[in-house]
């Protein structure tokens, strides 16, 4: 076992990993967690998960460079601080910011968990580049799937930055995509003044409108078939782009809704033109549906 003042273990990038004591404990955590949050894994020697998590750990805390610091506490040798913080089974990892306790997971959980823990405590240090790096990991959780942990970043964000737009219209797309719409509905109907017109706020909107919509699409190829029996059909047309962008072809929506535009572009008060419209503010602005989507669009309604 390591003390404070013995050499020392290093991360990945030059981020020291230290094995400290109950008798440095307030030192190397607790006083050092006003400066940057810190870490601190309960393990043993003899723990088999102890030795997969621990370099997962260290690998994403040295990937921060030093925005969070991680220790190391062997059980066996620290029981008093290990009761005193109730770890009853190692692997244990609590984290610390401003003095206490803000989050913690138990067992050899996957890196892209141990990744989504250590990027909410980036968020945590209200650092500027911090939040923008931690968003961008929030949409690649996203992206992937991890839907939970995209949400618990985002929030982390909005903790130290609530009024952070992309940080807020996150969340919403997180609540989205977990089916939780009334959360998401709430969440936009609350979003801070600041922002609540926000490009990132307004692409939420949409995604909510389009997810509320996909709830009571019909089936594809009935509707296709619907329309190639009666091409000037154009509830059905309507219909089938709707129900296409519900299934993810969204090129395929936008490319009925076109056609029902260059067919009768004030069918429905304008219906498909708003529904373009609602699907490009859904999307990034410099997406190739949207630039190629908007070109098309705009040579019809100047032709």
């Amino acid at each position: 076992m390591l003390g404070l003042n013995d050499d020392q273990t290093t991360a990945p990038h030059g981020d020291p990993v230290r094995d400290i004591t109950e008798a440095t404990f307030m030192q190397d955590v607790i006083e050092a967690s006003k400066e940057a949050p810190v870490i601190v894994d309960f393990w043993a020697p003899w723990c088999g998960p102890c030795k997969t998590l621990g370099p997962i750990l260290e690998k994403a805390v040295g990937e921060t460079r030093g925005k969070v610091r991680m220790v190391k506490v062997n059980v066996d040798e620290n029981q008093q601080i290990a009761a005193q913080l109730r770890v009853q089974s190692i692997p244990t990892v609590y984290a610390f910011h401003d003095g206490k306790p803000v989050d913690a997971f138990q067992g050899a959980v996957p890196a892209s968990e141990v990744k989504a823990f250590v990027d909410r405590l980036v968020a945590l240090t209200g650092e500027a580049g911090g939040l923008a790096e931690a968003v961008e990991a929030a949409d690649a959780m996203l992206a992937e799937g991890a839907a939970v942990d995209a949400a618990q970043t985002y929030s982390a964000v909005l903790v130290e930055e609530p009024e952070n737009a992309a940080a807020y219209g996150g969340l919403v797309r997180a609540h989205l995509a977990l089916d939780e719409f009334d959360k998401a509905e709430a969440l936009l109907a609350s979003a801070p003044e600041a922002i609540a017109a926000s490009p990132e706020i307004e692409a939420a909107r949409a995604q909510l409108e389009l997810a509320r919509q996909a709830q009571h699409a019909g089936p594809v190829n009935e509707l296709r078939a619907a329309v190639e029996a009666d091409p000037d059909n154009l509830q059905a047309r309507f219909d089938l782009a709707l129900a296409l962008h519900a299934v993810g072809d969204i090129d395929g929506a936008v490319a009925q809704l076109l056609e029902l535009f260059r067919r009768d572009r004030d069918w429905n008060d304008g219906a498909a033109k708003a529904q373009l419209f609602t699907i490009f503010d859904a999307l990034k602005p410099q997406d190739p549906i949207v630039l190629a989507g908007r070109r098309k669009l705009s040579s019809m309604i100047f032709a």
